[in-house]
């Protein structure tokens, strides 16, 4: 790995070149908001970051995300929108107090040691330090961000829009404290919201428990119960079995002596039970499981918490006191072991929670939370989504945030950390006074005596949630904010997947509840950055990439694009640096054919582009429809589409081909030269303004050199994005076939000599069959096409015949036969249409196997469908006319 990435770096100092036009982007005051301009200047574009946590480094998943967002933000201003890209850093509570935690650790400091105003100014030293670099990395990319005016979601305005949020929820009754099961990490030490836990897959046992009858039924001495979880039965306050169950139904009502502990607890019957499980009775634990508390509040039974705030099991429990869970466990079923009430144990597979910061074991534990009333809210975020206020693009992600809406239960809030917004409740302990309040209280309104503010800090997703509006001057002035007022809401938020519920749908709850509307159009769900494995990207395998290495070696324009062509409507993308080599090699290509047109550009006179020669129609004909395609494909955010339209056109038909058609006109009279050099710099000029948004380096480079009036765009960001319906005039679709056609025979002959090893000094006769129209389109660029083809003759004709020993090439449309006598060995030819007729069968089978599944047809998009169909009709015409040819000179 490390020997092929030594290979593809090269010898240049790509930041040298970059950090100098980022910062006079910056100084020209670009990524502010400005004014716009033409018809577009009235619509504010806005994105809002994700904020990255101030945990870390720039990874493969910002760097995407990032791209994404700044090529959006980019093309909007150059339509003339008054953009701008909100800025700002997530100061991540359980992650960030967690990894100061560590710091401290290894300083050999203890945070209960210094307290918790010291320790949160260890925390703000890790801000200061960690968002700044995260800051800068985004600034290497060439990000447009408005930096001037950065945010963080613990600055003082922020902290009292969270407050307020809170407040206003608890008075209208969205907010309550109470007992709840939630998930528990004992080692973090805080209540972890369902959507944060990590699903792990265990090899585990089941052990059957046998449980006393308190007295004998029908010489019935005790119940089967079957557990994952033998260490919390000294919990257990009943035993549950189904409504239903016959082999049980005798014994609802009677009661079990619960081993270990003596405690007499109920049999009762519940829907909740499993027939099929264990032996169809289960163990009911009401503070230590989220079904066994649901059965335990409709039963009335008493709920017992056996564990403290490290799962160690508490007072009051002989021996197992003090031990924790793993080591409960061990003794529980020695001791039912030893008293002959272990029937046997299972090997059983199953899945559990694990906490997404330190990987460690949750507990369903009982505790006294602050929880949000979801119901009030989900109605409307999920309203706005249904009838397409809001869209999520691929679009089958509108569903998958349906469904986490539906199935939302109300939200625990509340965590027990020190970093963090503090939860603004204010207790009195001298006349039970309690209320929450945007501004701290220090004396009771009631009483008069001293106050104090609850310990526990808010989930860090209850302050992300207000990120689009909070950003934009809510927390000051709510919706007579300058900014609210003119630019909300935003256009477009780019995000991973995986925080869809966590801070997507929650954006979407908070904004329509305090301002009214939704805080953004357009949801992207950008694919998840796998390695080339595709196995998730991690220090602990090894397989993950630093994209500061990746600007190092392609250019942060080179990671840009070569990130984007990797973008598809997967919802994964495996990691190819191989794309990053290409684009790199691409941007190499831009500032060689640039360097071409600047070269023969030294007596240029400025006027306006004049399609005159068919070469001249076809490229323009080509740009127009290419701002069309991506303009569509802007719209539908299809970035990989976008790279490959951009890529085709600037290397496929504008480097190879019209420069070359140019050349022989830029050293013919002095007007022809004239009008070739204000047609190439015009196809240059709009090829860079199109490719700006992905790569804005090497185009706002070359853009700077060109000899065109600069007054009204001093700088590409600026310029004007190409206008399709301006551009529409110069569609051509006779100049397209056209050229086509000579650009199909040129490669004719040229790939003829290159297979043959003909020198291109050799001439050669050439028979083009074309169909109808085609023929006089072909005619006449009879001249291009011998020019740059050196050939002897060319003989076009709809009628024409095959000429003995020459060979053919096949193209849509066009059959081109190439005199070969004398020339070639006609065995050798018949062994290579040979093997292109197999390869073309092999393609023709697999399409039809493919549009033969019914499984593709079921769920394969429609477009998707009739584009293969169009693919394999034309792979089967090219096979029948090969098959024709070998039949020829068999």
């Amino acid at each position: 790995m490390a020997e092929s990435t030594q290979e593809k770096k090269i010898d240049y100092d790509f930041a040298a070149h970059e950090r100098p036009l980022f910062e006079a982007w910056k100084d020209a005051g670009y990524f502010q908001r400005g004014e716009g301009f033409g018809k577009q200047k009235g619509k504010p574009y806005t994105i809002v970051i994700p904020p990255p946590n101030i945990t870390g480094v720039l990874h493969m998943g910002h760097a995407l995300n990032d791209t994404i967002q700044d090529t959006c933000i980019r093309r909007a201003r150059m339509q003339g929108r008054p953009t701008r890209w909100v800025l700002g850093t997530d100061h991540a509570g359980i992650a960030t107090q967690t990894k100061v935690d560590k710091k401290l650790a290894d300083e050999g400091i203890s945070r209960m040691e210094i307290g918790r105003e010291a320790f949160i100014d260890a925390c703000y030293d890790w801000y200061r330090e960690y968002g700044a670099t995260i800051v800068d990395q985004i600034k290497g990319m060439g990000c447009s961000c408005d930096y001037d005016d950065e945010h963080f979601t613990l600055e003082p305005g922020y902290v009292r829009a969270v407050r307020k949020l809170f407040v206003d929820w608890y008075h209208h009754d969205l907010i309550y404290r109470g007992k709840r099961i939630v998930n528990w990490c004992p080692h973090c030490t805080t209540a972890i919201a369902d959507d944060e836990a990590e699903y792990v897959d265990e090899s585990g046992h089941l052990w059957y428990l046998r449980y006393p009858l308190t007295e004998p039924v029908d010489e019935l001495e005790y119940l089967v119960v079957a557990t994952t979880r033998p260490e919390t039965m000294l919990g257990d306050t009943g035993v549950a079995v189904n409504p239903k169950d016959e082999r049980f139904a005798h014994l609802v009502g009677k009661t079990v002596k619960l081993p270990l502990v003596d405690r007499e607890i109920p049999i009762f019957a519940d829907w909740h039970v499993d027939t099929e499980f264990g032996t169809g009775c289960v163990k009911v634990t009401p503070s230590h499981d989220p079904n066994d508390w649901a059965m335990g509040e409709h039963a009335g039974l008493e709920r017992i918490n056996i564990f403290d705030e490290t799962a160690h099991v508490v007072e009051g429990y002989g021996r197992f006191s003090g031990m924790d869970r793993d080591q409960a466990r061990e003794a529980v079923v020695a001791a039912f072991d030893e008293l002959g009430l272990l029937e046997k144990v299972e090997d059983h597979d199953h899945s559990v929670m694990t906490c997404y910061r330190c990987h460690t074991k949750l507990e369903p534990w009982e505790s006294e939370q602050w929880f949000v009333a979801v119901d009030a809210l989900k109605q409307d975020a999920a309203r706005v989504v249904e009838d397409g206020t809001i869209q999520f693009h691929p679009e089958r992600w509108k569903q998958v945030y349906l469904d986490w809406l539906a199935n939302l239960k109300d939200w625990c809030i509340s965590r027990q950390l020190w970093w963090g917004h503090r939860i603004p409740m204010f207790y009195c302990d001298a006349c039970g006074w309690e209320d929450a309040s945007v501004d701290d209280v220090e004396v009771c309104p009631v009483c008069g005596a001293p106050t104090r503010q609850d310990d526990d800090v808010l989930d860090t997703w209850f302050s992300s949630q207000l990120w689009p509006f909070a950003t934009m001057g809510w927390n000051e002035s709510g919706m007579d904010a300058p900014e609210i007022r003119t630019a909300y809401p935003t256009q477009v938020l780019s995000t991973a997947r995986d925080i869809m519920g966590l801070w997507v749908a929650r954006m979407v709850m908070s904004s329509m509840y305090c301002t009214g509307t939704i805080p953004f159009e357009h949801v992207i769900i950008h694919p998840t950055v796998m390695a080339a494995d595709g196995k998730p990207m991690s220090k602990s395998r090894g397989n993950g990439v630093d994209p500061l290495r990746l600007m190092q070696d392609y250019g942060a324009d080179g990671m840009r694009f070569g990130l984007l062509m990797q973008v598809t409507g997967a919802q994964d993308l495996k990691f190819n640096e191989a794309k990053l080599e290409s684009s790199r090699n691409f941007a190499n290509k831009i500032r060689n054919a640039a360097r071409f047109v600047l070269m023969n550009l030294d007596d240029y006179e400025p006027g306006a582009p004049a399609p005159e020669t068919p070469a001249d129609r076809w490229i323009f004909s080509r740009l127009a429809g290419l701002v069309a395609r991506v303009d569509e494909a802007f719209e539908n955010f299809e970035f990989g589409e976008i790279t490959r339209e951009l890529y085709a056109f600037f290397w496929n038909e504008f480097c190879d081909w019209y420069i070359e058609f140019s050349k022989a006109r830029l050293a013919g009279t002095a007007a022809d030269r004239a009008v070739c050099q204000r047609n190439l710099a015009f196809v240059l000029d709009q090829a860079l303004r199109l490719l700006h948004p992905i790569m804005p380096f090497v185009t706002e480079e070359i853009y700077q050199q060109l000899p065109i009036n600069r007054t009204d765009a001093p700088y590409l960001i600026g310029a004007a994005w190409p206008d399709a319906e301006a551009l529409s005039s110069y569609v051509d679709t006779d100049a397209e076939r056209a050229i086509q056609m000579v650009c199909e025979c040129v490669n004719a002959i040229r790939s003829t000599r290159a297979r043959y090893g003909i020198s291109p000094k050799t001439e050669l006769a050439v028979v083009v069959k074309a169909e109808g129209a085609d023929t006089a389109l072909l005619e006449a660029q009879r001249d291009l096409i011998c020019g740059m083809g050196n050939t002897a003759s060319l003989v076009i004709g709809a009628d024409v015949s095959k000429p003995a020993e020459s060979s053919v090439s096949l193209a849509p449309g066009l059959e081109v036969y190439i005199v070969l006598s004398g020339l070639v060995d006609f065995a050798a030819e018949r062994a290579r249409l040979g093997k292109e007729r197999d390869k073309l069968a092999k393609d023709v089978a697999k399409f039809q196997k493919k549009l033969g599944n019914p499984g593709f047809l079921a769920k394969a998009a429609p477009e998707i469908i009739e584009k293969d169909k169009a693919k394999l009709a034309d792979l089967t015409d090219k096979l029948a006319r090969l098959d024709a040819q070998l039949a020829e000179i068999s």
